[in-house]
Formats: C-alpha cells, sequence, structure tokens
C-alpha cells in the first residue's frame, strides 16, 4: 500500500494534532504520512534520517567553530554564550565577533546548495551550476563595476550583483532558447559567458586603482573575513524568503525532471516554470555574492552528495540546503586556521570542488560510453 499525499477521503478527523504512520511504498522505500483532517503530507523515512544527521552534524560543526580561535573556549561555555546564560568577554568573543561569520557560512552554505540543486533539476544534469555557467561571474561583474567605478555602498553592491546576475542570466537565456532550452546547449552557452565576463572581470581590476583592485580581488575569491552582522541579517532575510519561494516549487521543479512533455502533460507551463526555477537560483546566487564574493563549487557539489546520501530519485532541496550549510561552514573552518594567516573561503572551496568536477567529469563521461 502506498502512501498518499494532499487529499485524503480517508484521512483522520483531528482538527489539532498530525498523526503520524509508517508505511512501505513501491521498491521497498518507507515513508513517513503525517495526517491533519483530510491533508496527508509524506516525508521519505531515508530522507528524514539523513536530514537529521546533517542537522546534527551542522550543529556540532558551529559549536566548533565557535569555540576555536585565538581565544579558546569550552562547549559550555558556548552554549551558556548563546543561551544569554554568560556576559562580559565570553559572550562577546561568541556573539558579537564569531555567530556571524558561523551564521553567514551557514545561510550562505545553504543558499548556495538549493541554487545548485534548482539548477540541476530544472537542466536535469549534473554539471548545471550557477558559477560554471556564468551566472555568479555575472553576480561578479555588477558588483565590481559598483565597487570599482561607484564606491558604493553594500546597499548598492547587493543590486549591482543582482542586476549582473539576473543580466546574465536572460542572456544566457536567449542565446540558448531555439524552441525551448534544453539544459546542455543552455550549460555550453553559459560556458562561453562566463569564460567572457571573466576577462572583462580581469580587465576591470587591471584598470583600477592599486588598492580598490587589490581590495575587489580579495573579495573575489569569495570570503566571509569582512561579513558583518547587518549583512547576515539583511542577506538572510532575502534568503529566507527566496528558499520559501523555492519550497513552494518543489512539485513544479520534480514534474520537469520527467521532461517538458511529461511536465506539460500534467499542466506545468514548462517554459514561464523553468525561467521561474532560474530566476530563484540567480537570486540567492547574487544575495551571496553581493555579501561575501563568488564562493564556487558548493552549489556544484552540495546537490550530488545529497542525492547520493538520501538516494532519492531526483534532487531534493532540503538535504542539499544541509549539505551546502556543512560544505561552506567546514570549508570556512579550514580557510582560517589551516594557514598561519585567515584565508578566503572560496580558495578551499575551489580546490575541495575542483578534485569533485574532474571526477564527476570522468564519471559522466564513463555513463555515456
Amino acid at each position: 500500500m502506498s502512501a498518499r499525499s494532499g487529499f485524503d477521503p480517508q484521512a483522520g478527523s483531528s482538527p489539532t494534532a498530525w498523526s503520524p504512520e509508517t508505511r512501505r511504498v513501491d521498491f521497498g522505500r518507507r515513508v513517513l504520512v503525517l495526517r491533519r483532517r483530510r491533508v496527508a503530507v509524506r516525508f521519505d523515512w531515508r530522507s528524514v534520517i539523513v536530514c537529521s544527521v546533517l542537522a546534527l552534524a551542522v550543529a556540532c560543526m558551529a559549536v566548533l567553530a565557535l569555540m576555536t580561535g585565538s581565544y579558546h573556549l569550552s562547549p559550555g561555555q558556548v552554549v551558556s554564550a548563546l543561551t544569554g546564560g554568560t556576559t562580559g568577554l565570553v559572550h562577546d568573543i561568541v556573539v558579537e565577533w564569531r555567530l556571524p561569520r558561523v551564521a553567514a557560512a551557514l545561510v550562505f552554505g545553504a543558499a548556495l546548495g538549493v541554487s545548485g540543486a534548482l539548477f540541476q533539476s530544472t537542466m536535469r544534469n549534473p554539471l548545471a551550476d550557477p558559477y560554471i555557467i556564468g551566472f555568479s561571474q555575472g553576480s561578479y561583474t555588477g558588483a565590481l563595476i559598483v565597487i570599482l567605478l561607484v564606491n558604493g555602498t553594500y546597499w548598492q553592491l547587493a543590486g549591482g550583483a543582482l542586476i549582473g546576475g539576473t543580466a546574465t542570466a536572460v542572456a544566457v537565456y536567449l542565446l540558448a532558447y531555439q524552441r525551448g532550452v534544453q539544459g546542455f546547449r543552455l550549460i555550453v552557452v553559459g560556458i562561453g559567458i562566463s569564460s567572457m565576463l571573466a576577462s572583462l572581470n580581469t580587465w576591470l581590476i587591471l584598470k583600477a586603482d592599486l588598492d580598490q583592485a587589490m581590495a575587489a580581488a580579495a573579495w573575489g575569491a569569495g570570503s566571509l573575513n569582512g561579513v558583518s552582522s547587518a549583512q547576515v541579517v539583511f542577506g538572510g532575510a532575502c534568503i529566507a524568503v527566496l528558499l520559501l519561494l523555492a519550497a513552494m516549487s518543489s512539485r513544479p521543479m520534480r514534474q520537469l525532471e520527467l521532461g517538458d512533455d511529461g511536465a506539460a502533460a500534467q499542466g506545468v507551463r514548462v517554459s514561464a516554470t523553468r525561467l521561474g526555477l532560474i530566476v530563484l537560483g540567480v537570486a540567492l546566487t547574487a544575495t551571496v555574492t553581493a555579501a561575501s564574493g563568488p564562493i564556487a563549487f558548493i552549489s556544484l557539489v552540495a546537490p550530488q552528495i545529497a542525492r547520493r546520501l538520501t538516494r532519492s530519485a531526483g534532487i531534493t532541496l532540503a538535504p542539499a540546503a544541509l549539505v551546502g550549510a556543512l560544505l561552506c561552514l567546514t570549508a570556512d573552518y579550514l580557510a582560517q586556521h589551516v594557514a598561519p594567516t585567515p584565508l578566503p573561503v572560496g580558495i578551499i572551496t575551489v580546490m575541495l570542488g575542483g578534485g569533485y568536477l574532474g571526477w564527476l567529469l570522468i564519471t559522466e563521461a564513463r555513463r555515456h560510453l
């Protein structure tokens, strides 16, 4: 007997409580079904367990990051400072100095994980990544113009990154459009646009003043060193809204994985839905880029690791978000402590992601032989 989601005339009639039950669906996968009145929500048991383990790993990594530094703290001191039980120097170290960076790594990593999941699911290609197909480069170009030519504020920087990423996405979409958009064609066009924008970014930096050029180059590596509490709050609020929209779009996203004809047969407006999902992914990437610069490869790696952990048929958003948060937080921890001076987190993610990209290319090539 399979579990059902949505309207169920046989569901219980309790007006206040969700009634849990476990069922086995086809292919031997167990699901958790929560019922309330005539609504039933289904969760895959393996995904629930994987997300719980990932959330625990994220919490442990966050506590470790808050503990470690030139002034070492114990787990008890960290928890006490977070719950308001400690004041003075320990509170200032945990809440004022270290917490904004840890929160930024968590929120931005989750945003990049979901962004990659949106692109890979929409294009049905594991190589679909905002960094590879140029959207991150477009956001970087927009922010770079604001930094070098306008010398604007953070809010202007965020607007420039969003405009640059959106303009790049529109250009790639239009150039790749030919009786619809195929994932492989969009990726090839995006790689070409990305190379052109990388050259433009290099030219802009070379033409700038030395101080501005050094600051822009360091920021372009992707760094959480200068992230402030205000940036985390503003970026986190924007990302929360975008993640909510992404969650609401998960059903048509999964329908698109069946192919354009299959999705259209189920009533999905294929072109409009795909464009909306791409805009959501670009907005998530641009928000992160505006605050920290382009952090590469997390959006490529996180969805695929999440898919292998959950063994799901398609890309799922919640595991991808948790894996992205864990990867970004771990990479930033390594960036702070593996070298005598703190490194940009983007350097660590490029090192890890480059090896993964090579493995992925070899695997995909063997699969098509």
